[in-house]
């Protein structure tokens, strides 16, 4: 009973041995005494008791490896701490399994080595500001190195550039001198721009003036010549009317003239004496005495009756008018 006992266990363990299952994204390798003859896929599976037995197991998914920090030495000889991160997927079990030793650590060191050899060819400005194209420049040379282990790189990427201390401090102030010398570039062109517009608007202004003044002048020119032109029509028109016996005429023309001439004197600034008639209906017997002598020109008199006939204005004669005296 006791070998019958044993013998059951026994038999049992096998059986239990001889079940595998396999997980969902998970592949494993059996092995007959040693030497690979299939592989398992997700799923449940018997191998046969002790001639089968599983090999390795491995993951299908896609996995990632976290490169560690590293110093590398670029172009221009400048010490840069690189780290970075990896993904991959197995794509061939088989060779995952039996064509690398430590498949993980593997891809370590190579993804290590490259990035040592990439960024050593570059210098230390391409490095800050062509990232991808060192992550493109690593993947397409880890990936190409891993297609016989059955591996598919999928993504290589740069976490993390960092430069030495006095290499940053060196950085940050060639950034700030060149960003001072765009700053007085601009100001520069600024006031350079500003000036021209100042002149430009000045020398507009200048022609615009001109051209006013040149046509006041026209205008005023014009005013003037049309005033004469007026003045002369007038006087014509008043020795047409006189020689066609017309005495009134004479009469309002030298009354007019006399009434101007009598405004100017008023009306003159910074005087001191002021010259007024006394009888301002004088004025009129003034042109009326004017007129007299008109007559006797068109009658025929003689020249010299009519010369003892004229008489002073009032306002001319100095026992009719008075001084008044206007101190400012």
């Amino acid at each position: 009973m006791e070998v019958a006992l044993v013998l059951v266990v026994v038999m049992l363990f096998i059986l239990f041995k001889s079940i595998v299952v396999v997980r969902q994204g998970h592949e494993y390798t059996v092995e007959s005494f040693g030497r690979f003859t299939r592989s398992l896929t997700p799923g449940l599976h018997i191998l046969m008791p002790i001639v089968e037995t599983v090999g390795a197991r491995l993951n299908r998914m896609e996995q990632v490896i976290d490169v560690p920090s590293q110093e590398v030495i670029t172009k221009d000889n400048a010490m840069v701490t690189v780290d970075g991160v990896l993904f991959f997927q197995i794509q061939d079990a088989v060779n995952a399994a039996y064509q690398v030793r430590d498949l993980h650590t593997a891809i370590l060191n190579l993804i290590m080595t490259n990035i040592r050899t990439v960024i050593g060819g570059m210098e230390i400005d391409e490095l800050l500001s062509q990232r991808d194209a060192i992550n493109h420049k690593l993947l397409s040379v880890v990936d190409e190195a891993t297609i016989p282990w059955g591996v598919k790189v999928t993504r290589v990427e740069i976490k993390d550039i960092t430069p030495p201390r006095d290499l940053i401090d060196s950085m940050a102030r060639q950034m700030k001198a060149e960003r001072e010398k765009r700053a007085n570039i601009l100001d520069a062109e600024g006031f350079r721009q500003s000036e021209i517009l100042k002149a430009e608007g000045e020398k507009q202004a200048a022609i615009l003036a001109a051209e006013g003044k040149r046509e006041a002048a026209f205008r005023e020119a014009e005013a003037r010549e049309r005033s004469a032109e007026a003045e002369a029509n007038a006087t014509k028109m008043v020795s047409d009317a006189i020689g066609q016996g017309n005495v009134q005429a004479l009469n309002y023309f030298l009354g007019q003239k006399y009434i101007e001439a009598l405004q100017g004197i008023v009306t003159s600034p910074n005087q001191k004496l002021l010259l007024m008639p006394l009888d301002t209906a004088n004025v009129m017997g003034s042109i009326a005495g004017v007129a007299e002598i008109a007559k006797e020109v068109f009658a025929g008199k003689d020249t010299v009756n009519t010369a003892a006939s004229f008489k002073c204005p009032p306002a001319m004669s100095m026992d009719k008018a008075t001084l008044v005296k206007k101190h400012k």
